[in-house]
């Protein structure tokens, strides 16, 4: 049986292993590599990144699998932790072995899930071993363990703490900007390709309050980028596939319980759901895309335009994921007031008209996908 490392903190282990903390965990050189940098370059931030050998990690437990050319996204956590007021070198690196423990010996990983870690403090450190080798190469990742689906195709950042209710540190969320702007750079990702882990799996994590930060995460990368407004697609969906599971997925079998399919709505992508996206994709001049990927394309032919007086399967997959999302609503299937305030409160938080009508933006943006308009007081052009 494998256990979810929240899981283990809730149970105490995380709270034991926390009295070893000394301070005979920060090394000079440590503390040297963790003053702030002098450039804002990606390569400064690349060097100012703790390497697992700094903070003595272990070895992992087996062979680590190098991918080449697959990265394609930025994905982000929360830890689940307790909201340290610890922000030293010394808590970073004993979160970072903590952390590792948890996932070694709890979980039965090779290593630690997530390829980098950012501390309260706004310290950074590598997670698994080589992923600042992939991150430096620009083209290889290694194979983490952060999120099923996304391990090899994107590069996990676990943020120390619990942000359902409080929100991150500055300090976290500088380092933050500052890591993804360094990843966006190296693998020629960009600030619409920044998402969150319950964009792609059953969990609480990254946490309500942090996640209505991500608009701000991402056009503070962008700035950074030196993005511009015209470079940012209309709509960029979250590309789930089999091994997805969550309120994405709910959503879309509610979807395609609008278009006739007889899928049953839940967390899991099964084989009916694959079967049912590969049978639409077919059905609307698409390739069937492997392992049921729902594309770009395949969203946009999916989702209807609903506004007061729609009702049924529809609007259950909008109330499900607003729900999730912490807005106070009742999964009715009927397009109340209490909805409409939902989706204005959402379409404000992305930059979006606030109209109270699900169009394909506002769709885009529920589901967990970034929209243009998020961007248009940040960027020029």
């Amino acid at each position: 049986m494998s256990f979810d490392r929240r899981t283990l903190i809730k149970t105490g282990l995380g709270a034991a292993a926390a009295s070893a903390v000394g301070t005979e965990l920060a090394t000079p050189a440590v503390a040297h590599a963790a003053a702030a940098p002098t450039s804002e370059s990606p390569t400064s931030i690349i060097d100012f990144i703790i390497t697992c050998d700094s903070w003595a990690a272990r070895p992992p437990s087996s062979t680590l699998v190098m991918n080449t050319g697959t990265t394609q996204k930025i994905v982000i956590h929360h830890t689940a932790y307790p909201n340290s007021t610890d922000y030293s070198v010394n808590q970073a690196i004993w979160l970072a072995r903590d952390i590792q423990n948890l996932h070694m010996d709890g979980n039965g990983w090779s290593d630690t899930g997530q390829h980098f870690t950012v501390s309260r403090g706004g310290f950074i450190l590598e997670g698994r071993h080589r992923s600042l080798e992939g991150l430096r190469s620009g083209t290889q990742q290694v194979v983490a363990a952060h999120s099923p689906g996304e391990n090899g195709r994107g590069i996990g950042i676990e943020s120390e703490g619990t942000y359902i209710t409080e929100t991150p540190t500055r300090a976290l969320l500088e380092a933050l900007t500052k890591l993804c702007v360094a990843i966006c750079t190296q693998y020629g990702l960009h600030a619409h390709n920044i998402f969150g882990h319950w964009d792609f799996q059953a969990t609480q994590c990254p946490g309500i309050a942090f996640y209505r930060l991500f608009p701000k995460v991402r056009r503070d990368v962008a700035r950074a980028l030196g993005t511009r407004l015209s470079e940012v697609p209309a709509r960029t969906w979250p590309n789930i596939i089999s091994s997805s599971r969550g309120a994405v997925v709910t959503a879309l079998q509610y979807l395609l319980r609008t278009h006739g399919y007889q899928v049953t709505p839940s967390v899991t992508f099964d084989a009916d759901t694959v079967a049912a996206v590969q049978d639409f994709q077919i059905k609307h001049g698409m390739p069937p895309a492997g392992l049921g990927e729902v594309t770009g394309p395949t969203w946009d032919a999916l989702v209807p335009v609903l506004g007061t007086g729609s009702t049924g399967d529809a609007v259950s997959a909008v109330q499900q994921i607003l729900i999730q999302k912490g807005y106070q609503l009742v999964l009715n299937g009927v397009f109340d007031a209490d909805t409409k305030e939902a989706v204005r409160q959402m379409q404000h938080l992305h930059g979006l008209p606030a109209t109270g009508k699900v169009d394909l933006a506002t769709w885009c943006a529920t589901l967990g996908g970034i929209v243009r308009q998020e961007f248009h007081r940040a960027l020029k052009g």
